[in-house]
Parts: C-alpha cells; structure tokens; sequence
C-alpha cells in the first residue's frame, strides 16, 4: 500500500483555530485545530498569537509553526477521514502529558 503524496500550496486563517489549506490537486480543507491541539508541541498552539504565525514551508510543502509544530500534509488533505484518529492521539498526548507532570 502506498502513501499518498499531497502539497500545499497556500493557507489562510478564516477563524481562531482554523485554516482553510489548499492542495496542488486544487482541492481545499477548511480544517478546526482545536481539537488536536493538545500534548507538549501542538498544545503550545492554543496561544492564539503562536497559532497564527503559521507559514507554509516551501521545502516540506506543509505547514508549520515556530515551535516545530507541523501535520503531514497528506493528512491535512484528507483531514475528514483522519480527524477523529488525530483527536484520539491528542488525547492520549494530553494524558501523557499529565501524567509527566
């Protein structure tokens, strides 16, 4: 089985925690962070200010955050398929943080 291979070509921040992410297929996911952001990296992102200095790297072609925070841009374009697996791994990210502390 091969994984697939998807770039993003441009983003913009259309609410608090969400982006819309547009794809070199010419689709597009309108996508809401919150929910994943938990754990050590992306719940950093909950700063809404750290949130929105999101950049799209030119070499990775996905986006990523100051902290090294990034997603597999395959996952973000088909982000409805893996949204519920990516807030069950927040989740557990989040127990294992606690449990750390």
């Amino acid at each position: 089985m091969s994984h697939p291979i998807h770039r993003v070509t441009s983003f913009e921040i259309v609410g608090q925690f969400l982006l819309t992410v547009w794809f070199e297929d010419e689709t597009s996911q309108t996508i809401d962070f919150e929910p994943v952001l938990k754990g050590e990296l992306f719940g950093a992102l909950l700063d809404e200010h750290l949130f929105q200095k999101v950049i799209l790297d030119e070499e990775a072609h996905t986006l990523v955050w100051p902290n090294g925070a990034d997603f597999d841009p395959a996952t973000l374009h088909d982000w409805p398929q893996h949204a519920d697996s990516m807030r069950e791994l927040a989740e557990r990210w989040e127990s294992a943080l606690a449990q750390d502390t």
